[in-house]
C-alpha cells in the first residue's frame, strides 16, 4: 500500500494525490476495522466529494448462530483526497436477514 503521508501531486504543489476509488475502498475498511476492531463486511457506497471521498461501511457488529441474526451497522466514513480518515459515525443498526423497505 502506498504512503500516504508522502503522496503528493507531480507538479510539486504540495497538495496530497487524490486515491482512486478502488484505494479509497480499502482505505476506508482498513482503517474503520483498526478503530472498531471489526472487520467491515462490505462497502455498499462510495462517492467523491470536493474534499475527498464518503463511504457507506456494513460492519458486523455482533456475531450470532444462525448467521441471518447478527448485528449489522451501517458506518459513514469521511476520508481526506489521500485516503486519512476524517470522521466516522454509526448509522443505523440491523440484522443480516433484514432487508430495506424502501423500494429505490
Amino acid at each position: 500500500m502506498r504512503d500516504r503521508e508522502d503522496d503528493r501531486d507531480r507538479d510539486g504543489g504540495g497538495e496530497p494525490e487524490r486515491l482512486s476509488a478502488a484505494e479509497a475502498m480499502r482505505s476506508a475498511a482498513e482503517q474503520l476495522t483498526e478503530l472498531l476492531g471489526h472487520r467491515p463486511e462490505s462497502v455498499s457506497a462510495l462517492r467523491p466529494t470536493e474534499d475527498g471521498w464518503e463511504a457507506q461501511v456494513e460492519v458486523v457488529e455482533v456475531e450470532r448462530i444462525p448467521e441471518t441474526t447478527s448485528v449489522m451497522a451501517s458506518y459513514q466514513v469521511v476520508l481526506g483526497p489521500a485516503g486519512q480518515l476524517l470522521g466516522y459515525e454509526r448509522g443505523r443498526r440491523y440484522t443480516r436477514a433484514q432487508t430495506d423497505r424502501d423500494a429505490r
